[in-house]
């Protein structure tokens, strides 16, 4: 059996700029270093907001 590498896909958590919401997502950390800054919509306040790379899980 060969070696495993280690895991370059990690779930990170995004979460809203205005309210408590937050989205799941997987990001591949080889490719990208720097914490993911999205723009996604917040259903709690209706809107179109900024999404931050809150943690990793």
């Amino acid at each position: 059996m060969a070696k495993k590498g280690k895991e370059a896909r990690h779930i990170v958590k995004l979460k809203s700029e205005v309210s408590e919401h937050c989205y799941y997502t997987e990001k591949n950390k080889n490719n990208t270093k720097e914490r993911l800054q999205l723009r996604k919509y917040d259903p709690t306040v209706r809107k179109h907001v900024i999404y931050k790379e809150a943690s990793k899980l």
